[in-house]
């Protein structure tokens, strides 16, 4: 294990606040939030080029860091562990949106992406279906998180509130409302993974 002298003064000052995390300072999260969005933000954004997934690529690297901060050890800076985890979401994101569904006929001319007249736009009926009963599964997943989780999900996702938005509804700070949404998606992510086992 590194000690902490061989860090650098910001390196040393993230080591602190991880500890303070892991005490269960709430604060100490929107400070690793506030010290480290925008440049992973940044960081997502010149890899795939759309706002939208980096922006949610971003809240899914806080998600896994915060949930996973008890298995960070200092043999390297906390930047480096978490920028590691960016990059590895990243990796995944790429893998998955570059998997398309084959057709049978997959060397058809009409099968590319400079076609997009091919598919249909409007989803069948059994995918509205499905995605109703999920929505209904998650919003009944979302009420047996904490009063307070649950109103942020709600006000940022099925209400489209801005953080900027939800601090001034609910008289937060914006790195509250930040770490907390982050911590609230934290929450439900185990829920939803054994929902759909």
């Amino acid at each position: 294990m590194v000690e902490r002298s061989n860090f650098s003064a910001k390196a040393s000052k993230d080591l602190e606040i991880v500890e303070q995390a892991l005490l269960g300072n709430e604060k100490a999260y929107a400070q690793l939030l506030d010290r480290y969005q925008d440049p992973i933000y940044f960081l997502l954004l010149k890899k795939i080029g759309n706002e939208n997934d980096a922006e949610d690529l971003t809240m899914e690297t806080f998600a896994k860091a915060f949930n996973n901060l008890d298995k960070y050890t200092p043999d390297y800076a906390f930047s480096t562990w978490l920028f590691r985890i960016a990059i590895n979401n990243c990796i995944d994101f790429v893998r998955k949106v570059k998997v398309r569904p084959q057709s049978i006929d997959s060397t058809s001319e009409y099968h590319n992406s400079d076609n997009p007249n091919f598919t249909s736009p409007n989803p069948n009926p059994e995918d509205l279906l499905i995605k109703r009963q999920k929505s209904k599964d998650l919003k009944s997943v979302i009420k047996t998180l904490k009063p307070r989780y649950a109103t942020l999900i709600e006000l940022r996702y099925y209400q489209e509130f801005t953080y900027e938005e939800i601090a001034e509804e609910l008289n937060l700070p914006i790195g509250t409302v930040k770490a907390q949404l982050y911590r609230a998606r934290e929450l439900l992510a185990p829920l939803l993974t054994n929902k759909y086992k």
